[in-house]
């Protein structure tokens, strides 16, 4: 039997953790990953406590937001935002860390990513988000897709 790869198993759990989301338009997993050690995990969803989206509805879906834009339509945050907050609320230090993700960030999360000092993204599925591509190559973080899905 062989092992998967320290990419493959890490996007692994990425996955895992996406199947966890209530949004009903994309479902997206991201994990922090350092010396390769898990640092924290987070998926798309309302905050804790809210009524989750496929109980209520998606509002970008009833007004026709098409993806990649208006990100503050939304009630949820996205998987790399919770991942990040998740380091935050329990003192976990981010800096230098990877971030693997089932999909590239959009703009909203590549500036959260660029000042989290996050040191390079791996992912697999693209994002239509030219802005955040710019930021995040600007910032010189390195992102490696994966594969095309």
């Amino acid at each position: 039997m062989s092992r998967p790869s320290w990419e493959d198993y890490f996007m692994g759990i990425a996955n895992l953790v996406a199947t966890r989301s209530t949004c009903l338009r994309r479902q997206v997993g991201a994990i922090l990953v350092k010396d390769r050690h898990i640092l924290a995990t987070g998926y798309n969803g309302v905050p804790t406590g809210l009524p989750h989206c496929d109980d209520v509805g998606c509002l970008r879906e009833k007004i026709g937001v098409p993806s990649g834009e208006r990100h503050e339509l939304c009630r949820g945050l996205h998987a790399e935002q919770n991942a990040i907050i998740q380091a935050a609320v329990y003192g976990i230090q981010i800096k230098g860390s990877t971030l693997y993700s089932t999909h590239m960030p959009c703009v909203v999360c590549a500036k959260m990513i660029i000042n989290s000092k996050i040191k390079n993204i791996i992912y697999d599925q693209g994002y239509p988000d030219h802005l955040s591509l710019e930021m995040l190559n600007e910032a010189k973080i390195p992102m490696i897709r994966r594969c095309e899905k």
